[in-house]
């Protein structure tokens, strides 16, 4: 395992977040936080980066009036954003951290806005993709 994964799994713990998978070989886990709305949260280290990963939502009805407002929502974010996948067909919640120096208080950030979005924008985003 590396340090670099090694820290992030820290980090983790320090959070409470359950650690659902582990693959040391690509340098990710996968957590879980349900009541914090973290579900599957894909943490990602691709030195230099940390990526950050969570599906929000398959698209079912694509439309401009719901691309321009998922970009809306992105101004409210404090860290990362609402994405859409290579294909257009998954909105994904998406941060990424350098992760050399990366602190605890950082990685703490990206949960927090994740937690924040969905409970801001939740109803917003069902409505969205109805």
């Amino acid at each position: 395992m590396t340090p670099h994964l090694e820290k992030i799994i820290g980090f983790a713990h320090r959070l409470d977040l359950e650690i659902i998978q582990t693959n040391g070989a690509d340098e990710l886990i996968v957590v879980n936080a349900e009541e914090k709305g973290v579900f599957h949260l894909i943490l990602d280290c691709e030195d230099p980066i940390l990526v950050m990963e969570q599906l929000i939502y398959d698209v079912k009805k694509p439309s401009l009036e719901h691309f321009t407002r998922l970009l809306q929502m992105n101004r409210s974010l404090v860290h990362g954003a609402f994405i859409l996948d290579e294909k257009g067909e998954r909105v994904i919640f998406r941060d990424t951290l350098q992760i050399e120096n990366l602190d605890f208080n950082e990685f703490e950030g990206t949960i927090n806005a994740l937690t924040l979005g969905l409970a801001e924008f939740s109803t917003e985003l069902m409505r969205l993709n109805n």
